[in-house]
């Protein structure tokens, strides 16, 4: 049997949760993210200095089908670290402000308060991103 399946999409979806070892797939970009969940998860990130790839789930609604489909959850943004789900919008916040989410990365928390992240308020300040969007 191939590795391939007949859904090139969701092929595509797991083979670049597996490339990358911190992959957010949110609605927008960190640059203009599209909803507020999805800025606060930028936004953590960023503050933390993370490199991590994102995917936007908001130019096709079968990205966004086929990651909920795999990782057994409804909504958008879904934060994956060394393949596994580790955060959906309701815990992205809490997990930053009490450091777990610097610990899941392997990188150190910030004394500061949680990241200013809406409406892109605060990307000037943040370290260069590493964006990859294959899916698109």
């Amino acid at each position: 049997m191939s590795e391939q399946s007949e859904n090139p999409l969701r092929d595509a979806i797991t083979e670049a949760i597996r490339e990358n070892d911190v992959i957010l797939f949110m609605k927008g970009t960190p640059e203009q993210p599209m909803c507020g969940f999805s800025a606060r998860t930028a936004g953590a990130l960023q503050a933390l200095g993370a490199p991590f790839a994102a995917v936007t789930c908001s130019p096709d609604p079968r990205i966004r089908q086929e990651l909920s489909s795999l990782s057994n959850w409804p909504t958008i943004p879904q934060l994956f670290v060394n393949g596994e789900l580790i955060a959906v919008p309701t815990s992205s916040p809490e997990m930053y402000e009490t450091g777990e989410l610097a610990g899941v990365l392997g990188v150190e928390a910030p004394a500061a308060a949680p990241p200013a992240a809406a409406e892109g308020e605060g990307a000037a300040e943040a370290p260069p991103l590493q964006i990859e969007n294959r899916l698109g």
